[in-house]
């Protein structure tokens, strides 16, 4: 299952290996939970399988993938005997300084395309210290 993505829409829980690539992947497990990491996948095709992500459940305002992707998340939280995340709280902790970072890096690249500036890859082992 590593490199799907599971998304829930219209037509149910998906899985997708292309289309995502504009995507923001949001980094939720530290490196130190290798035992959460190596179930991860196995927690997620069983909890898609799940009574609430049939096609006819879907709302595009109050049951979406949204609604999806923080139930997942919560669901996880529980098997490390975390308590739930609001909407409010995942969006504030996860979303939004990720969507800053990229909103920041997007509009650099921007102003960069139109001036007169050119960027070239350093040589290899440069810029790195």
């Amino acid at each position: 299952l590593a490199g799907l993505v599971f998304h829930f829409a219209q037509a149910g829980v998906q899985r997708a290996q292309e289309g995502w690539e504009q995507c923001l992947s949001i980094p939720l497990l530290q490196p130190h939970l290798w035992d959460l990491q190596q179930r991860w996948d196995g927690l997620l095709e069983e909890f898609s399988q799940g009574q609430d992500w049939l096609p006819h459940r879907y709302d595009e305002q109050e049951h979406n993938c949204y609604t999806f992707a923080l139930a997942f998340i919560n669901h996880v939280r529980s098997v490390q005997g975390r308590g739930p995340l609001s909407k409010a709280e995942f969006t504030q902790q996860f979303v939004l300084p990720l969507a800053r970072r990229a909103s920041r890096y997007l509009s650099l690249e921007q102003q960069l395309a139109h001036s007169d500036m050119v960027i070239v890859p350093l040589p290899q082992g440069e810029g790195s210290a």
